[in-house]
């Protein structure tokens, strides 16, 4: 009779474990920031303004840790890395010290902008009461050597030329450069591929399912190529918000935010007839781009990598500004 009993007893049992199971469960999101989490419009980035900005933030990202969230982090890095090759060629003229190529400036801002939100992130979970850990990842993300952008570089990196530096150049580097007629000097442009691996993904994703903050893929990844079996460093620039989409497919995340510094996405932008977007579909978020209604320099590649992130199985993906983080009606959000 008591065999029976238990026997009867399993399935409630297993039910019941299951349930409780299902509610320890936490949502994932993956939060990318956008330049204004560090400098703000017409700041000069020094030290002291950038970690007041990523303060203001990372006071942001609590109201998620409070809803009981586990967070991922990802960030841009184009103003930091402008600096490093600014001082790359100061030291160059100044003092004959070799410059660095790119792959190895984008690993700088890693560290240093990771120090940076992992101390803002520390001191504001001890301030709000919030126990857990923060994990600052190095992150090597690959490309393919033969995509097109390296046929057709695009992105202007780095300081301006005069014709006759820039020709040195071109002898010494076999670098592309592209007139900046409004600046009046050439700089330097490089490619700004798709990526297609995160190297720690694996990673990222194990350390964030047992509620570690994860600061991942800074400034879109270091770009790195596969070559005899080996990775190496490219001379380009992988979009951040890209790149986090990516992370966000790979571990499965629940929600992938795009920071930026307007509430919401807008269409008309400007004009009088501007509306603002509340909740927008795959569909009608392509034909807005098939329009021209994005900007290429500001909204168009966020919501091209929100795109990605929806069609690729994500949920919904929100693009507000970092204060609206933890409200469950916040943002535009780009669904299936």
């Amino acid at each position: 009779m008591l065999l029976a009993f238990f026997l009867v007893s399993l399935p409630l049992i297993f039910n019941w474990n299951n349930i409780l199971l299902i509610q320890n469960m936490k949502k994932t999101a993956v939060i990318a920031l956008g330049g204004n989490a560090l400098i703000r419009s017409k700041e000069k980035g020094t030290y002291s303004e950038q970690i007041k900005n990523v303060m203001t933030t990372c006071e942001a990202i609590t109201n998620l840790l409070k809803q009981d969230y586990n967070v991922v982090i990802a960030h841009g890095n184009g103003p930091q890395v402008g600096n490093i090759l600014l001082q790359n060629e100061a030291g160059k003229k100044e003092f004959n010290v070799e410059s660095m190529p790119m792959d190895y400036c984008g690993a700088q801002t890693q560290g240093s902008i990771g120090y940076l939100i992992d101390q803002c992130m520390r001191n504001v979970m001890k301030q709000e009461g919030i126990n857990r850990d923060v994990v600052v990842l190095l992150t090597q993300v690959t490309v393919s050597k033969e995509d097109k952008g390296f046929k057709n570089p695009t992105k202007p990196v780095g300081p301006y030329y005069s014709e006759q530096e820039k020709n040195e150049y071109i002898k010494l580097t076999g670098a592309t450069f592209k007139e900046d007629a409004k600046r009046g000097g050439w700089r330097k442009v490089v490619a700004s591929p798709t990526p297609i691996k995160i190297e720690n993904v694996e990673l990222t994703k194990k350390l964030a399912s047992e509620g570690y903050v994860v600061v991942t893929a800074g400034g879109g990844g270091i770009p790195v190529i596969e070559e005899n079996g080996n990775i190496k460093g490219v001379e380009a620039v992988i979009d951040k918000d890209l790149a986090s989409a990516l992370t966000a497919v790979e571990i499965g995340a629940d929600e992938f935010y795009i920071l930026t510094d307007v509430p919401k996405v807008y269409i008309n932008f400007g004009k009088e007839n501007e509306q603002a977007l509340d909740i927008v579909n795959v569909e009608q978020a392509e034909e807005y781009l098939a329009q021209g209604q994005f900007g290429e320099g500001s909204m168009a590649p966020k919501i091209r990598a929100a795109l990605y992130y929806v069609k690729n199985g994500g949920k919904e993906c929100i693009i507000t500004e970092a204060g609206q983080l933890g409200n469950k009606n916040c943002g535009t959000r780009i669904v299936r």
